[in-house]
């Protein structure tokens, strides 16, 4: 993988290589308040056809590594928080590319005229990406007891990252 991968606007044609990585992720149960028996025309419909953006990262030589949306927060006329969803192939994480992903989708979220983002984590799984996320100047602004039941674990609680796009600073 060169350093930087190439990180492209969706296309239909990428739904096949994109379902190859959010699928097994899905069936772990490692989103959040998403069903681990998701079909692929909810998840197509989730993942595709409601954000406002939509990207995907691949290899020199053309494997998608990683997908990302961006959406309204409450779709709507004035709405300026986006959420975003990122899933990166198991075989790429650990290389900087969530940290690539974070990076490029505020910039983009700037660009689309949102002033602020918001992140849902699940903590109990996902460590690694907490401190991506900070790195990139989020802060943890709520908790949500309880709010994701994983399959192994129980019930796990669930931080509530934002940033501010237009200060840089979270709030």
């Amino acid at each position: 993988m060169s350093e930087f991968p190439l990180i492209r606007s969706y296309r239909p044609s990428d739904w096949a290589a994109v379902w190859s990585i959010i699928r097994p992720v899905f069936r772990a149960g490692e989103t959040y308040a998403i069903p681990t028996d998701i079909a692929e025309a909810d998840a197509h419909r989730l993942w595709i056809e409601a954000p406002a953006a939509a990207y995907v990262a691949q290899d020199d030589g053309g494997r998608v590594l990683a997908t990302y949306y961006i959406k309204a927060n409450h779709p709507g006329p004035g709405s300026h928080v986006c959420n975003c969803g990122y899933i990166v192939d198991r075989s790429a994480r650990g290389q900087g590319l969530a940290s690539a992903l974070c990076g490029h989708s505020q910039t983009v979220a700037v660009e689309l005229g949102f002033r602020a983002m918001q992140y849902n984590l699940v903590v109990a799984t996902n460590q690694g990406a907490l401190r991506v996320w900070r790195r990139h100047g989020f802060e943890i602004v709520g908790t949500l007891p309880g709010a994701f039941q994983h399959p192994e674990l129980g019930d796990v609680d669930a931080h509530l990252l934002y940033k501010s796009l237009m200060s840089g600073t979270g709030s």
